[in-house]
Parts: C-alpha cells; structure tokens; sequence
C-alpha cells in the first residue's frame, strides 16, 4: 500500500523544472505559494492537499487533495463514507472498479516523492520503514485524479489517489501485514514511462498502459528502520521523520 509519503517542496517541482526556466519557475512559485509545502511525513488518512501533475498540464504542477472523490458523489455524506478507501487504488483493476474507471481512462497523473513509508509486522509488533531510491534520486509515482462538484457549496474540489501494484520481493519483506492477501507497493515509473502514463492521447484500457502497471526493480531501492509515525510518539511533519532510527528486535532479520 501507499499511505504515508514524504515529498520536499524541491521534489514536488521536480518535473516542472524540466519544463521552465527560473523566471517560469518562480513564476509557478508564487501562484502556487500557498500549496508549497515540504511534507516530511504526509498521511493520506489526513488528505493533505498536494502538487500532482495531470496529462492536461504538462510541466504545470496542480494541488489536489489525497483521497479520490469521484464525480458521482452525491454529497459530503456519500464523500466521507467513502474517501478513506480511495486513497490508493489498484492498478490491476482500475478500470473495473466504479470509483476508479472514469479517471483510469482519460485522468492519469503522477507525484514526486522522496520516497514512502510503510509498515513491518514482527513478533506483534509494528515497525516502520522508509523506502527510497539508492541514488536519492525523486521517486515519480502514478496516480489518478478527479474533479468533483460539491453540490452544497458549489465548490470544484481537485483529487488524487496513489496506483499501487503487487509488491516486488524487497518490497514483499517490509510490507508483511498477516491481514493482507498479498504486499503491495506505489506503482513507480521511469522517466520514459510517466511520460507515456501521462499521455492523454492514450484512452481507456491501452496495452501501452496496463503493461507499466507491475513491480518496480527491487535493485533500485533501499530502506531503514524510522521512530513511529502513528500515534502518540509520531514525530508529525518534521525532517527527523524520515531518519534512520534502530530496533534492536529487529537487528537479526
């Protein structure tokens, strides 16, 4: 799964950069300030408001809340109900499942995160990790967005969800919940690849898509044990976060 990342406010503009000059870039920077953020330790649980980058605007990032609201909810309600389970979506059936399909088609987008967190199982117990690229490379991820309507207030509310795939075996170790079927992981692409996820011209359930749906090389990335990021000793949004912190329980595995 993909529940927790972390993205620095120079990885969020990372792809923009490729794009625009520094006046371009500055430019983004001041009609974006208020969506600037460097989030450290950001949990989907708390819909962050986040920059993705659609296949509408490329180059342009946008803010989008985490957690996709699909255009047919019907109120705050029905968005409540069901926001807490679209926070990651399954690239095997996203264009199948109800919540996912309209955005699967025509509505890619993709995120740069320095990297993600997620949760051990050992003797009861739970330890987080923090996974990365070895070469601390920007780790660009897939998602899907939606536009929804607030029919209360009249409000257009931008959304994003995470695609995750199944786990490759690195991934398969961290990520050993005993209540889970399987492991999971975000589905990470290459350069080559988010350009190809962001085109727009690609509709619908295209091989030239489904075939980057799958685990990402296991030799490109590393991990380290972090403190707690649930609870009461949950460092929140700081830069210790993600620093490496030992479990002497967790020194034979």
């Amino acid at each position: 799964m993909c529940y927790d990342v972390q993205s620095k406010l120079e990885t969020l503009l990372k792809r923009a950069i490729r794009y625009h000059d520094l006046e371009g870039i500055e430019k983004l920077k001041k009609e974006l300030k208020p969506y600037l953020t460097n989030y450290y330790h950001a949990s989907g649980f708390a819909h962050p408001s986040m920059l993705i980058y659609c296949n509408k605007q490329e180059g342009i990032p946008t803010p989008a809340i985490w957690g996709l609201v699909p255009h047919w909810v019907k109120d705050q309600k029905q968005k409540l109900q069901l926001w807490n389970s679209t926070i990651n979506a399954r690239g095997e059936t996203i264009f199948n499942k109800p919540s996912f399909r309209d955005a699967a088609k025509n509505k890619r987008c993709v995120l740069y995160l320095d990297g993600f967190y997620e949760h051990h199982y050992h003797n009861g117990h739970v330890y987080p990790f923090f996974i990365y690229k070895k070469n601390k490379e920007p780790m660009v991820v897939a998602g899907l967005w939606s536009e929804w309507a607030d029919r209360e207030t009249g409000e257009i509310i931008r959304t994003f969800t995470i695609v995750t795939t199944k786990a490759n075996p690195f991934m398969a170790k961290i990520h050993n919940n005993p209540k889970l079927k399987e492991a999971r992981m975000p589905l990470i692409l290459t350069e080559n690849e988010e350009d190809i996820w962001l085109n727009n011209e690609l509709k619908g359930n295209n091989p030239e898509i489904t075939k980057l749906i799958r685990p990402y090389t296991e030799h490109d990335l590393s991990c380290h044990t972090v403190k707690k990021i649930r609870g009461k000793e949950a460092l929140g949004n700081l830069p210790e976060s993600s620093e490496k912190f030992a479990y002497r329980e967790l020194a034979e595995i």
